[in-house]
């Protein structure tokens, strides 16, 4: 919304004023004011699509399974002992300090369709981890 509300107008303005400056040719707020209306308008398209093909997915409505997929939080015990809760989201909500990651990370993609119980591999520059899933629930993600 900051793209379309506050930033596009403020710069339609400066081009405007620009523009009325006579030769647009040297004129670098004119020049500069265009290409970054391309870019705004190009992104507000990006995001607009985005936005249309959204789908809202509600993980408490799944039915129960022990099987890992989009929208589970998954509880492991990673190689080092340490037992850490994810939840598997799309790109645009992962967020690391809140324990939520993307459907596409490494981790992610190691626990799709394993199930409770499971020790997957996580291929990591570090070397191998194996993490054994403690358990899987579909629960709303807050």
């Amino acid at each position: 919304m900051h793209l379309l509300d506050k930033e596009r107008p403020d710069l339609v303005k400066v081009v405007q004023w620009a523009a009325s400056n006579g030769d647009r040719s040297e004129n670098a707020d004119y020049i500069y004011g265009k290409r970054r209306l391309r870019e705004i308008d190009r992104r507000i398209r990006f995001l607009t699509k985005r936005l249309d093909a959204a789908v809202v997915v509600d993980p408490a409505a799944r039915e129960p399974t022990d099987q890992v997929f989009f929208g589970a939080t998954v509880t492991l015990i990673h190689g080092n002992g340490k037992e850490k809760t994810y939840s598997i989201v799309g790109i645009d909500e992962a967020d690391a300090s809140s324990a939520r990651i993307s459907w596409i990370s490494p981790l992610a993609r190691a626990l799709l369709k394993a199930h409770e119980g499971d020790t997957v591999v996580l291929h990591t520059p570090a070397g191998d981890e194996e993490i054994e899933i403690v358990s899987v629930e579909y629960r709303e993600i807050g």
